[in-house]
């Protein structure tokens, strides 16, 4: 072992013993060996957003462009991921930490019901493997859902904004998801959490005569995916996967105010496509979300405490050339008063939106998007202008994103 000169003026005089020294090194060695197998990475999002016509206040339905972003230049998010893969041993095992800052960071809140902060943890999980079959792998801590055709990093979606359907999934879960591939064709999750809500370490409650009270411990959220692939043998058509999930649970409860989510269960269904076809650069998806609640525990039952929402995004993705790709989505939806945001007794919306994403340096998203959402009851100005007097139905906006990825 080389000893540098300070070291060996603090052996030769005794102030230090050769073992100490042997220790420190075998340490500093197994710190060095597991930060080697560490991997940083992220991201810095930002985005310019315009709305066409009156009423930037008014963008129901929106996640990540609503009216606090238009007219003007943002700061979405920025990302800190640290990660280490689990390995392919038999007994393998990694880990996984997502951090979020900036305004975007709220929807990951730690806190309760807390819109203001600019920090979050998205993700902080441990990965084992059990050697199991072909190899059970399971995820233990806070991780993001299991449903849904987009995710809450905007440089891994076909379009900038978020879709309808986007808006009404859950966003992660604290608690244990197992994941199984059966064979090259089907792979299946599932998992238990402690509540459909995003709050880390947040325990269920519901509804009841008194208002909201906790669950009982047996109370938690049950969540799966099934996965379809398509093998070899589907020629111009493979790779095409097929997706079928559920998340079913109670919403957080906060005890120190005695605040609630919802009323009882919230079951949120989905159903999701992805098709690469045989014309080159071109491939379509598809994606359904049908989500409800239960009502509640008061008797009898209220209709306000009973909720549906349904949504379906239609998606087409052609890459014209290596550096650009256009996107566009076409969305229905419908759902209850107050589902994406409004004051209607019934809530119907159409929207399409169409993204060119040209890349021009490397490591850089760089995107502009047109977008279009028309509220299709006519009952109620919701993009603006006056209840009684021409409303505004129709929401235009042009959005430019662009997104440093490291």
């Amino acid at each position: 072992m080389k000893l540098n000169r300070w070291t060996r003026v603090l052996l030769g005089a005794g102030i230090v013993s050769y073992s100490s020294v042997l220790m420190a090194e075998e340490a500093t060695n197994q710190v060095l060996t597991a930060v080697s197998s560490t991997t940083l990475s992220g991201y810095v999002d930002t985005s310019a957003i315009w709305k066409f016509g009156t009423g930037n206040a008014l963008l129901p339905g929106r996640s990540n462009d609503g009216s606090n972003k238009q007219d003007g230049f943002n700061l979405d998010a920025i990302k800190l991921s640290l990660s280490k893969p689990m390995s392919e041993a038999n007994w393998g095992a990694g880990y996984q930490v997502d951090f979020l800052y900036g305004p975007d960071a709220y929807l990951y809140s730690n806190s309760w019901f807390d819109s203001t902060t600019d920090f979050a943890i998205k993700q902080a999980f441990v990965s084992l493997r059990v050697p199991l079959g072909r190899g059970l792998k399971v995820q233990m801590g806070v991780f993001d859902t299991c449903v849904g055709y987009e995710v809450f990093d905007s440089g891994s979606n076909p379009n900038f904004s978020r879709s309808y359907g986007y808006y009404i999934e859950p966003l992660s879960h604290t608690g244990v998801l197992t994941s199984y591939s059966w064979t090259d064709w089907l792979d299946t999750s599932f998992g238990v959490a402690n509540s459909y809500s995003s709050i880390i370490n947040a325990r269920p409650g519901h509804l009841n005569l008194s208002g909201y009270a906790p669950a009982s411990e047996a109370e938690k959220t049950l969540l799966g995916l099934i996965t379809l692939k398509a093998p070899e043998s589907f020629g111009g058509f493979k790779g095409t996967t097929l997706n079928f999930g559920v998340v079913s649970g109670l919403p957080a409860y906060d005890p120190a105010t005695g605040a609630g989510g919802a009323a009882q269960d919230i079951v949120n269904l989905y159903g999701g496509l992805n098709v690469p076809t045989p014309l080159k650069g071109f491939t379509f998806g598809a994606a359904y979300d049908y989500r409800f609640s239960n009502g509640s525990d008061i008797t009898p039952p209220t209709d306000l405490d009973a909720k549906h929402a349904s949504a379906a995004g239609f998606y087409t993705i052609y890459e014209l050339t290596p550096k650009v790709t256009l996107a566009n989505r076409v969305e229905y939806a419908t759902g209850s008063g107050g589902t994406w945001g409004t004051a209607l007794p019934k809530e119907e919306f159409f929207g399409d939106a169409f993204t060119v994403d040209y890349k021009l340096w490397q490591n850089v998203t760089t995107r502009a998007e047109l977008r279009w959402d028309r509220e299709l009851t006519g009952a109620g100005n919701v993009f603006g202008g006056s209840a009684t007097r021409d409303p505004d139905r129709d929401a235009v906006s042009l959005a430019f994103n662009v997104i440093y990825k490291f």
